[in-house]
């Protein structure tokens, strides 16, 4: 018998007998309905769904403009992988104020990249992926009865106009924006607040013309393409203003990694940006759709040290696999001109060279590269320096045995010999060479060892055996490497590589623990600065830039 029917039955019997006045008789109906109501809520709590987001898949939050085609994206991938995706519609800037508050979800996909650059701005947002380009234009029915041909005709007093609000909706913020160029915004919005309307969402606006509450509005122009009975007048002011699509991964994303994939999935050539294309949308140049990436990154063996915990985390994050390849760098290019000739699979996707020199050298099968450090070339010598060497000319004194890189197989070797043709010195300190090595990372063991009594290194080479030997800075021009990270021509996981490079300009830390100055902050004289995925980096002037910014280490990010 349950404590309810207790309580009821008690307040039965003291009726029969008389035993209690009213007082008592409410106070123990009171008692009896709390009961029953916590009885109740308690049995709701226990077969009410989890508001734990994550038990329920995926959530992204999804401009109202696409939602329908990331609606059948999500379908298509639950097919595939058994996973639920969660879709949140609305104004982009209404989702960004929801994720700010809420601080849940693991995807943003906006309408307007501003907004994506506002989430980073407030710390929201860790990746970011272009999606597709749209631009407004005016919505009208099909046959445009009221002959609406210029953006003035908005003004006109026959004319209901619906817009997108613009402190909700991107579509709304870029109307603003464009009308305010023009000089018309202020009139524009009087005559939306007499007669017409502002509308939460495009969809909501394009709805306004198709029930003819509204005559016209400014929507995106792929949104006509869920309104067969509506039309889009173009207008020149209308046409300036392109909108970049872009998700965004959550920085309060609770399951990154499973985020990453479906992002992935949704803006992958052959598979999400397929949808969004038979949907009016002008897609960009994304990566071809692997469950589990693989790229290859050649890199030159003065970065390992600053690069290896960097690709650790990236795989991990990701859920992809980075075959690195650490070598010297004539080795890495002969390599690659080697693989295509034969044309054989292993083709770097990325390539963080030791040098320029050695990135010039493969010019033509790379993008424009950003040059991500630096760091100088020294003279190694044992603890103490027992030769009392201190300048370059010392290394050309009898008795002196030296260790130098090959300048055919590696950087160092090279700018080691045009440091000393410079300096009028090659001939002599050919005659102490003892050792040449075919990496940069021998080059210090050959002092440590014993086998040579100095070495031309890098000074980042020499930290890790900083109490066994001695450094000797070299004052000259040429006695600086400087390290460019860049994206090949060919890569089908450009997307992926060019977050691999996201992550890179996220690890100052890394590179200046192991030695190296940070060139990210500090545009050297010989560059030209550029921005980057979001991050403001250097560009050789030297080097060649890429024929198309859509395929460049740049991309579209914001």
């Amino acid at each position: 018998m349950s404590w309810t029917y207790r309580i009821f039955a008690a307040v039965r019997a003291c009726e029969r007998r008389g035993a209690v006045n009213s007082f008592y008789l409410l106070l123990i109906g009171g008692f009896a309905s709390l009961a029953v109501l916590s009885w109740m809520l308690w049995s709701m709590g226990k077969t009410a769904p989890s508001s734990d987001r994550t038990a329920g898949g995926l959530m992204v939050y999804c401009a109202a403009g696409q939602r329908l085609v990331v609606e059948k994206i999500a379908a298509d991938y639950k097919r595939e992988y058994g996973e639920d995706i969660q879709i949140q519609a609305g104004g982009s800037q209404s989702l960004l104020a929801q994720i700010e508050i809420s601080k849940t979800g693991d995807i943003f996909l906006s309408a307007d990249d501003k907004f994506t650059k506002l989430a980073r701005q407030k710390g929201l947002v860790e990746e970011t992926i272009p999606v597709a380009t749209q631009k407004p234009v005016i919505a009208v029915l099909r046959g445009n009865p009221k002959h609406i041909t210029k953006i003035q005709d908005l003004l006109r007093d026959d004319v209901k106009t619906a817009l997108g609000n613009p402190d909700q909706s991107a579509i709304g913020d870029m109307t603003r924006t464009l009308m305010r160029k023009s000089g018309i915004w202020e009139a524009l919005e009087r005559r939306v607040t007499e007669s017409g309307v502002f509308q939460a969402t495009v969809n909501e606006a394009a709805n306004s013309v198709k029930l003819k509450a509204s005559d016209a509005a400014i929507v995106w122009d792929n949104t006509l393409y869920q309104y067969p009975d509506l039309e889009a007048v173009e207008t020149p002011e209308l046409n300036a203003g392109l909108a970049h699509v872009t998700l965004a991964v959550l920085k309060c994303s609770q399951r990154p990694t499973s985020a990453l994939k479906f992002a992935r999935y949704l803006t992958a050539a052959d598979k999400g940006l397929l949808v969004f294309k038979k949907h009016g949308f002008d897609v960009a140049d994304g990566d071809t759709w692997a469950e589990a990436p693989e790229i290859v990154f050649f890199c030159g063996s003065v970065n390992r040290r600053a690069v290896e915990p960097i690709i650790d985390a990236f795989q991990k994050r990701e859920g992809v696999r980075v075959i690195t390849s650490y070598d010297g760098c004539g080795t890495l290019t002969g390599k690659m001109r080697g693989l295509i000739k034969d044309g054989s699979p292993g083709f770097p996707d990325t390539y963080m060279a030791c040098d320029v020199f050695y990135l010039q050298n493969v010019a033509d099968l790379f993008q424009e590269a950003v040059n991500v450090s630096d760091t100088d070339i020294v003279i190694a010598v044992a603890k103490g320096n027992p030769k009392n060497i201190k300048t370059l000319q010392d290394l050309t004194k009898p008795n002196i045995r030296l260790a130098v890189g090959q300048a055919e197989k590696c950087t160092i070797g090279a700018l080691t010999q045009k440091m000393l043709e410079a300096e009028k010195l090659s001939r002599h300190v050919q005659d102490n060479v003892v050792t040449e090595t075919i990496s940069s990372a021998a080059l210090v063991p050959a002092v440590v060892t014993g086998s040579a009594d100095a070495a031309l290194a890098y000074a980042t080479d020499t930290m890790a055996e900083a109490d066994k030997i001695d450094t000797i800075r070299i004052d000259i021009p040429s006695s600086k490497a400087v390290q460019p990270f860049s994206i090949a021509r060919s890569s089908k996981h450009k997307e992926l590589s060019r977050r691999l490079y996201q992550e890179v300009t996220r690890s100052k830390d890394h590179f200046q623990t192991a030695g190296f100055h940070w060139r990210l902050d500090e545009p050297a004289k010989n560059t030209t600065t550029k921005t980057v995925a979001g991050v403001q980096g250097t560009t050789s002037k030297e080097k060649p830039s890429a024929a198309d910014s859509k395929s460049s280490i740049q991309g579209s990010q914001p």
